[in-house]
């Protein structure tokens, strides 16, 4: 897979995932509705063919995509 594999949004939802942050945490952080936050995140599994977050997490970690 070629780098930068996410949406600036999708990164966005991702960091604040990686630091323990709750669905309804991360909705108000972007100011977005709880439902995109969830549909970000089932994008990113289905770009990744993983299922669950912990995976997409595990995967994006490996791409360098994200960093703890």
């Amino acid at each position: 897979m070629s780098k930068c594999i996410l949406t600036k949004r999708e990164r966005d939802v991702f960091e604040l995932l990686i630091i323990n942050k709750t669905t309804r945490e991360i909705a108000t952080n972007l100011s977005i509705s709880e439902k995109t936050v969830r549909n970000h995140i089932s994008n990113v599994m289905q770009k990744l063919g993983v299922n669950g977050r912990a995976s997409a997490v595990v995967e994006l970690l490996k791409l360098k995509e994200i960093s703890l």
